[in-house]
């Protein structure tokens, strides 16, 4: 294990049901709590997304409102899955116009990206045209690191070939190990691994298992990166965060 894995927080939560338990999204004026709770206690990895609901316009809201040290973290989004507001729902769209809106919108939103990830990303479109002309995009408004949210091995393969990813995110835990050969792909390609759900969208979380013991098993596979909490509860938050310290 390496001193160089740190514990991020998830922002899925606090724009749209979300977990095991279809948990409701806290109040807005909560949430902010939430993240700068997350700041206090040293995390410094923020990863959120257009189709997390609320969520981008309520992180960007506790940036700009200069409670954390916007110079002192990494803020993270992706394209390619958006959200529609009227109907509640997130829809897939990778053509090059709608990554380029998004991508405008992030950036007004959050003020900066220092993480882009495309999101929804398959064999068919981790590399492709309109794909590559959106990164190109971000850089021109200064983004300099890129990664992908992959469900398969086939696809973080191509995403490792393609040679301008610099971490891939996917899911990881000790009941839910099917991706576990993108471990040795990354250090293969000199990548990064973001890991989410630790703790399978809370169904790990129970009072009787240890919540050290599930984070110690994801970082025994990893010599460095990311691994997400996702909770939106400033409670949850803060013992994730003691069984993360503990699990190393």
């Amino acid at each position: 294990m390496d001193n160089h894995i740190q514990l991020g927080l998830g922002l899925l939560s606090i724009g749209r049901v979300w977990g095991a338990r279809q948990v409701e999204p806290p109040a807005e004026e909560q949430a902010i709590n939430l993240i700068e709770t997350a700041f206090q206690l040293g995390i410094r990895f923020f990863d959120t997304a257009p189709a997390y609901g609320a969520s981008e316009s309520i992180f960007g809201k506790a940036l700009f409102g200069k409670s954390i040290a916007q110079d002192d973290i990494t803020i993270a989004t992706k394209i390619g899955e958006h959200w529609d507001f009227e109907t509640g729902t997130s829809y897939v769209d990778h053509g090059y116009d709608a990554l380029a809106r998004s991508l405008d919108q992030s950036m007004k939103r959050l003020g900066r990206i220092d993480l882009l990830q495309l999101h929804k990303a398959t064999v068919e479109n981790v590399a492709a045209n309109d794909v590559v002309r959106a990164f190109e995009l971000a850089r021109s408004y200064g983004v300099k690191t890129f990664g992908a949210s992959v469900s398969d091995t086939t696809t973080a393969l191509q995403a490792c070939k393609a040679g301008f990813y610099n971490y891939l995110q996917f899911p990881f835990n000790k009941t839910a190990t099917g991706l576990g050969e993108i471990f040795a792909l990354l250090k293969q390609y000199h990548m990064q691994p973001i890991i989410n759900r630790p703790l399978a969208m809370g169904a790990l979380a129970a009072d009787e298992v240890s919540k050290s013991d599930l984070f110690r098993f994801i970082r025994e596979q990893m010599q460095s990166g990311i691994i997400l909490t996702g909770t939106s509860s400033v409670k949850h938050l803060t013992e994730n965060y003691e069984a993360f310290s503990q699990s190393a």
